[in-house]
């Protein structure tokens, strides 16, 4: 289990410690901002982790079912680089969510953890 961040506040977690998690089998709700077509060139591996894929145009209107996400596991956002993820985690921490930001997105997660995942 990851500690969850203060409240109001998002925590950041690097690419090969949500990898470590992963590999853990640690309980943890991912969520994927980007658009559908993202999507379709790549995806992190979630293993046994929740996966919602809620663009990011999408969040407001889908907060009951993120906070319901992230009260079974930790909730880590993720995009491509990080800042979409930055700005949906920030809002959901203000709407009292708890959650950490993925530093770099997904392009982070192809070079530091698995080169096989397209960069785009």
């Amino acid at each position: 289990m990851i500690p969850s961040p203060s409240p109001n506040e998002v925590g950041q977690i690097r690419p090969v410690e949500l990898k470590r998690l992963l590999d853990e089998q640690i309980s943890l709700t991912l969520l994927d901002v980007r658009e559908p077509f993202e999507r379709g060139i790549c995806v992190i591996p979630r293993g046994e982790a929740i996966e919602l894929a809620i663009p990011m145009r999408e969040i407001t209107s889908r907060l009951v079912e993120i906070r319901e996400a992230s009260e079974v596991a930790p909730l880590v956002v993720y995009c491509h680089h990080g800042v979409r993820s930055m700005t949906a985690a920030r809002w959901l921490a203000e709407q009292g969510v708890s959650c950490w930001n993925l530093v770099g997105g997904i392009d982070a997660w192809s070079s530091q953890v698995d080169p096989s995942t397209p960069v785009y």
